[in-house]
């Protein structure tokens, strides 16, 4: 087996796309994730946001902007996912 394929301490972290809804924090932006759940009894399809205030070092990400974020140890009392890339700038900065 080669090292790569054993490499130790690696987990599976959750990922998820979304977009930024607020920067005005330092190194911190705030990526809303847009999903579609089932309803458990009335099978009817229902939308869920969720808010992830995530890691941006280099304070790169504005408003608008769509990233890819990634599960990561406790950073703050709220901050617990980085954000990996910057898949598609924001048409206007705001």
């Amino acid at each position: 087996m080669d090292k790569k394929e054993t490499v130790s301490g690696t987990k599976n972290k959750k990922e998820f796309i979304g977009e930024v809804v607020s920067n005005k924090m330092d190194k911190t932006v705030v990526v809303v994730v847009k999903r579609l759940v089932q309803h458990p009894e009335y099978k009817k399809v229902v939308k869920r946001v969720t808010k992830l205030m995530a890691d941006d070092k280099d304070n790169k990400c504005n408003i608008g902007d769509k990233v890819k974020v990634i599960e990561t140890r406790p950073l703050s009392k709220l901050k617990r996912w980085k954000v990996v890339e910057i898949l598609e700038q924001a048409k206007e900065k705001v």
